[in-house]
């Protein structure tokens, strides 16, 4: 944890290793089709001139049972293939003719991509900041021109145009504060905790304290399996090892401490684990953790010394009866000594949740029970950083600040914020449930379903053949048969012999109609043909 790191604060290097950690390669694709054509994705696997796919690069990581894969992301090879643009157009190339007109890309966490419409309230708001002349007249509900008009006072100058404090807007912050205490039943949240940056910034420079990259041997996180690999990237860029811990699928993606204690054993002689990595909703696998469940991870943290990493930030989008608990409130219902002493980190952003607003880029991180110098030195890197987008800390106010009963924007503001999520998850397990070779897991929250692919042995010898993993290759075929854009679950980590697909599940209900009447006929056909 950070006491024992914070005596050497000073010596943490910050510089990110130079090394090339994904010498990625690109098949040679047919040219003739028109730029953006989902036909030259296609010519990926059918064209005749095609060169083979070679195999994914690899690289033998040091801790056991734990291979650190070159995790070539889909869309970034497929837009090397083709070049610059939107992945849709037509669909007819060299007189083949496709069975969709356009491609329906969910492997992004984007709600806004697949066509989610952006929040009426939100953007009001934002509209009003940036151009104060809108406020004049009724064009806007009354409340969204008082929100308008305290934000810019509390702007310098006046202007989102400004810069604001380091750790953000002092209101701001006050407010993320206060939200924070009732989200967790009135457990104290105090302000000077709290860090506002862009994007995951602060998630890095968390990381950065933690990551020691000239200790020896080196400093370890516990992160789980399966994983965004973003996560994975960035700890290998600081020089710090990731020590995988599998989450038990068959029981609903479970967090199980003996899977973390075989875990930190396995990294016994390679490197020395300072951190506990967990994601509650779970991306991708979209599961939620009981409070049972997050006291045995924290008696766990608490018992092995290691500083605990929360990524909770979809902890607004939680289906049907399963309720979200942070662990900072479950930290604190454990009382002391533990809720005194264990140290935490908590995260959460505008970009991703029931909002959505990707493109604005802000986020907070609360901060509990840290040594004074580690806080000083965190706050040291924040402001190496200058602040957050102004118009992103605005999101965040009203996300954490929402229209409440009886102002005038409160109707359509809760019209829209649970749209069609609910009954899309209901379906999604419906249907893909019902297919042969599938299976998924209920899907309590976060914004993607993960489930398991059973490939037949012929398509996975058919994949090697072509130097593929064998859920790439199923989704590159249904990229190319079915117009539907989704990740293999080889990009996220999986056990050995597994294979899945991950999804975005936030998107308009008639496109997830779509989307699994695509899916159902194309994996019909695929398993027909590899039977």
């Amino acid at each position: 944890g950070t006491r024992r790191l914070s005596a050497s604060c000073q010596q943490v290097n910050s510089r990110e290793c130079g090394r090339d950690l994904t010498t990625l390669r690109f098949p040679l694709v047919s040219r003739r089709a028109s730029r953006n054509s989902p036909a030259r994705f296609g010519s990926m696997l059918s064209c005749s001139r095609r060169e083979s796919l070679p195999a994914p690069g690899r690289q033998r990581g040091l801790i056991p049972e734990w291979d650190t894969e070159t995790r070539t992301d889909m869309r970034t090879v497929l837009q090397h293939a083709v070049g610059p643009g939107p992945l849709h157009a037509g669909c007819w190339d060299e007189g083949v003719r496709k069975p969709y007109r356009d491609v329906i890309d969910v492997s992004w966490g984007d709600p806004h991509r697949a066509g989610v419409k952006p929040l009426s309230f939100v953007r009001q708001v934002l509209a009003a900041c940036l151009y104060p002349k809108l406020m004049e007249g009724d064009r806007l509900m009354v409340d969204v021109r008082q929100r308008a008009q305290r934000l810019l006072k509390e702007c310098a100058g006046g202007s989102i145009g400004s810069y604001s404090n380091t750790a953000g807007i002092p209101e701001i912050v006050q407010r993320v504060s206060e939200f924070i205490t009732r989200r967790d039943g009135g457990v104290p949240c105090r302000r000077e905790n709290i860090f506002i940056s862009s994007g995951s910034q602060w998630a890095l420079n968390i990381l950065k304290v933690l990551v020691n990259s000239e200790a020896s041997p080196r400093t370890g996180v516990l992160t789980p399996v399966p994983c965004h690999s973003t996560t994975i990237l960035s700890l290998m860029a600081l020089g710090a090892a990731a020590v995988p811990y599998h989450l038990t699928e068959e029981r609903g993606w479970a967090l199980e401490v003996e899977e973390l204690q075989r875990a930190l054993d396995s990294a016994k002689g390679v490197c020395s684990p300072v951190a506990l990595y967990v994601i509650n909703p779970g991306n991708p696998a979209g599961y939620v953790q009981n409070r049972k469940s997050m006291q045995e991870v924290i008696r766990f943290a608490a018992e092995k010394r290691l500083f605990l990493l929360a990524d909770e930030v979809y902890q607004d989008c939680v289906y049907g009866k399963t309720e979200f608990v942070s662990y900072k409130r479950a930290l604190a219902e454990m009382g002391p000594p533990l809720s005194e002493t264990v140290e935490l980190a908590s995260f959460h952003t505008a970009s991703k949740g029931l909002m959505g607003e990707c493109g604005l880029r802000a986020g907070y991180v609360e901060l509990v029970n840290l040594d004074p110098a580690v806080m000083k030195h965190i706050n040291s890197l924040f402001s190496t950083n200058s602040c957050a987008p102004v118009l992103g800390q605005i999101a965040l106010d009203v996300m954490t600040n929402p229209p409440q009963p009886g102002d005038p924007s409160y109707p359509l503001y809760m019209k829209h914020i649970r749209t069609s999520l609910a009954e899309n998850v209901r379906r999604v397990e419906e249907v893909v449930n019902s297919l042969p070779g599938f299976s998924c897991q209920p899907v309590e929250g976060g914004a993607f379903a993960f489930p398991t692919v059973f490939l037949p042995p012929k398509a996975i010898e058919r994949a090697k053949e072509v130097g593929m993993k064998p859920d790439t290759f199923y989704c590159l075929r249904l990229l190319e048969e079915a117009g539907l854009l989704f990740s293999p679950g080889t990009e996220y980590g999986q056990k050995e012999g597994t294979y899945h697909i991950r999804f975005c599940i936030m998107i308009p209900l008639d496109v997830m109609e779509e989307l699994l009447r695509r899916l159902s006929g194309f994996h019909k056909r695929f398993m027909k043909e590899f039977s």
